[in-house]
């Protein structure tokens, strides 16, 4: 992610976002020692990298536990190669080692 190359935050620009109480509670638990600000611009940065078509997974093969058969209902990113999954497309879900699913394309894992 984007923020793995520190920027000082002298150098960031300040701005205000409203989060429910609950929510950011939430995220400065998941966030442990790296606090939630730097959690949200991880988040926010993923987001861009992935909209823009400059995503760049961290996943690999050998991360991959299961697959399960299934279509694109929205337009994907496989998170091993960053091919295009069309919309209606057949595609894989992976369940990874640390319990989350990535879309995947079906020559993904050949």
């Amino acid at each position: 992610m984007h923020t793995l190359t520190r920027t000082s935050t002298t150098e960031m620009e300040v701005t205000s976002i409203r989060l429910e109480r609950e929510l950011k509670e939430k995220l400065k638990e998941l966030s442990g020692n790296q606090g939630y600000q730097a959690l949200i611009r991880d988040i926010l940065w993923n987001y861009i990298q992935q909209k823009s078509g400059d995503y760049h997974s961290s996943v690999s093969l050998p991360e991959i536990r299961a697959t399960v058969s299934a279509t694109a209902h929205q337009e994907e990113r496989c998170a091993l190669t960053g091919k295009a999954i069309p919309l209606n497309a057949a595609m894989l879900l992976g369940f990874t080692i640390t319990g989350t699913m990535v879309p995947l394309s079906t020559d993904s894992i050949l």
